[in-house]
């Protein structure tokens, strides 16, 4: 795979967080570089430049990039599905849980995450569109998994991520994003530490900040089509 010029990375990745401080209006938002399938120098020159947050979607393909770049202070987010065959890995490598969906993963992230280790931050997944082939737990189930994930002190919740349908009609995805904006709502007032609100690709992370988003998660518009 070839890798995109370092000075068009740099734009590129310089465009994408004007436009989300723009978008944001002077709240605060973070932007996490979705470096799946992209080999380990292209996120070493994406650090270069001072993006420390990186999302994947494979933990086999995460911890060989890890290693490889040990010596970058990174900061790695789990963006994929989670099996329970793999908690124990991403307990012990990753900063960032962003897809927890069910209480059966809860107590095996608590029993794997290492003494030493600080807390691991967990966000909640909403299938928010209710879509079958999609993961994410009901909005009406965030409550219940918010208290399992409070019993753990190994684990920190820091709120609500979700992938809503890619639906061509903006108004209807913007719509998604807002359901998941009072849903976040909820949970803070519930009390408790959540302050982070994922939600928003490349081609509508603006639209999702505009709705209430602190973080995005952008790929493509970064790195470029995958496999480019």
């Amino acid at each position: 795979m070839q890798v995109k010029p370092a000075v068009s990375l740099e734009q590129a990745w310089r465009s994408v967080t004007q436009r989300a401080e723009a978008a944001a209006g002077g709240r605060p938002v973070r932007v996490l570089a979705v470096s799946k399938t992209q080999p380990a120098t292209a996120i070493r020159t994406l650090a270069g430049f001072g993006q420390r947050a990186f999302g994947e979607n494979y933990v086999q393909e995460a911890l060989a990039k890890q290693v490889e770049l040990a010596d970058c202070a990174l900061e790695w987010h789990m963006i994929g599905p989670l099996q329970s065959n793999k908690c124990r890995e991403v307990a012990e490598h990753f900063d960032w849980l962003q897809t927890l969906d069910r209480t059966k993963l809860v107590g095996l992230l608590a029993r794997h995450r290492p003494s030493g280790m600080a807390p691991l931050n967990v966000l909640i997944q909403v299938n928010i569109d209710d879509e079958a082939s999609k993961s994410g737990c009901r909005p009406d189930q965030v409550a219940a998994l918010a208290e399992a994930i409070a019993a753990h002190p190994q684990l920190c919740l820091r709120g609500l991520m979700a992938i809503p349908a890619p639906d061509p009609d903006m108004a209807r995805r913007r719509a998604a994003f807002a359901r998941m904006r009072e849903a976040f709502d909820r949970l803070r007032a519930d009390g408790g530490s959540a302050d982070t609100l994922s939600m928003g690709m490349s081609e509508d992370f603006e639209l999702a900040i505009a709705e209430g988003a602190t973080m995005v998660r952008v790929g493509s518009t970064i790195f470029g089509p995958r496999g480019g």
